[in-house]
C-alpha cells in the first residue's frame, strides 16, 4: 500500500531552500507598513487598531509596526489597507529584537556586529544539529508548527536537524510561550545545561514579546514580556504562529546556512 502511494504521489518533501517553493513564498507573515508617512495617521487612531500595541506613530508622522508584537489578527489591515498590509515569504526572523520594527531602527554597523558574532559562535555547528524545545506557557499553536517539521513535507532530518530530549545534547534551543513565571527557572536551567556553542530562538510572537499576555496585561502570569529577559536570544521569529517554513528559515539563519541572495540574507546584512 505504502509503495503504491509513493509511486502515485511521488516525492512530497520540499526542496526548499535550495529550490523555490510556492508555499514558502506565499507564507503570510506579520503586518507591515505600506505607506510610512501617509496622511491622516494619528497616534491615537493607529494605536487603537492593535490589541498588542504593535503600532506607533513617531513625532515626525512616521508609522511603524513592531512585528514582534503582531499576532496576525488583521485589524490594522482591515481598517487601514492604505497603511498596512501583510508581509509575505518565509524569511521573517531577525537577529535582534530591534530588527522586527519596520521601518527599521537598526544601524548597519550594529547589525553587522551581531551577524558576525553569531557566525563566529555557530561555525562549529555543521551538518548534525540537535534541537531542544521548551514551552514556557504557549497556547499550543507553535508546537504544532514545530511538530510539522518532522513530517514528510518538511523533513528537517534531510538538513541534519534532530529534536533531542536532553539539553546536554542540544545545539539550538527553541523557546515558545510568553515566559510564564513557573517556567522561567526551568528555561534558565535548560539553557545553562546546553554545551557551547549554543543558539536560542524565540519562536512566535508570545516568546518574542509576550503577545496578548505581556507583563502590562497579566503581570501575575508572566515573568517578562517574552523570554528575552530570561535567556539570551539570538534569533527572533514573530508570528502567531509562525509557519513551518518560517521556523525552518530561522533555524538556517541561526546556523548561517541560508542560500546566498535570499530575502533573509538581505534583511540581515549580507549573503551566506
Amino acid at each position: 500500500m505504502w509503495a503504491l502511494r509513493g509511486l502515485r504521489d511521488g516525492v512530497l518533501t520540499t526542496r526548499w531552500p535550495v529550490r523555490p517553493d510556492e508555499y514558502a513564498s506565499a507564507t503570510r507573515g506579520p503586518a507591515t507598513v505600506l505607506a510610512p508617512t501617509a496622511r491622516g495617521a494619528s497616534e491615537a487612531d493607529v494605536a487603537g487598531l492593535c490589541p498588542t500595541s504593535a503600532l506607533t506613530v513617531t513625532p515626525s508622522g512616521e508609522v511603524r509596526v513592531d512585528q514582534g508584537r503582531c499576532i496576525l489578527c488583521g485589524r490594522c489591515v482591515a481598517a487601514r489597507p492604505d497603511l498596512f498590509g501583510w508581509s509575505a515569504g518565509a524569511h521573517q526572523a531577525a537577529l535582534s529584537r530591534a530588527g522586527l520594527v519596520v521601518p527599521g531602527e537598526e544601524t548597519p554597523d550594529t547589525l553587522a556586529a551581531v551577524t558576525a558574532g553569531l557566525r563566529a559562535r555557530t561555525r562549529a555547528l555543521r551538518r548534525s544539529v540537535h534541537l531542544r524545545h521548551v514551552d514556557t506557557g504557549s497556547d499550543g499553536s507553535e508546537e504544532w508548527e514545530i511538530l510539522a517539521l518532522l513530517n514528510p513535507v518538511y523533513d528537517i532530518h534531510r538538513l541534519g536537524m534532530f529534536l533531542t530530549a536532553s539539553p546536554r545534547h542540544a545545539d539550538v534551543l527553541l523557546v515558545t510561550g510568553p515566559g510564564a513565571l513557573g517556567m522561567a527557572e526551568p528555561l534558565r536551567q535548560t539553557y545553562e545545561a546546553m554545551p557551547h556553542p549554543k543558539v536560542a530562538i524565540a519562536v512566535g510572537t508570545d516568546a518574542v514579546s509576550g503577545g496578548t499576555v505581556g507583563p502590562s496585561r497579566a503581570a501575575a502570569a508572566t515573568a517578562t514580556g517574552g523570554v528575552g529577559d530570561i535567556v539570551p536570544i539570538d534569533v527572533w521569529l514573530p508570528g502567531s504562529p509562525p509557519s513551518p517554513f518560517a521556523i525552518l528559515s530561522a533555524l538556517l539563519l541561526a546556523l548561517n546556512r541560508l542560500p546566498t541572495g535570499s530575502v533573509a540574507a538581505a534583511r540581515t546584512g549580507g549573503g551566506r
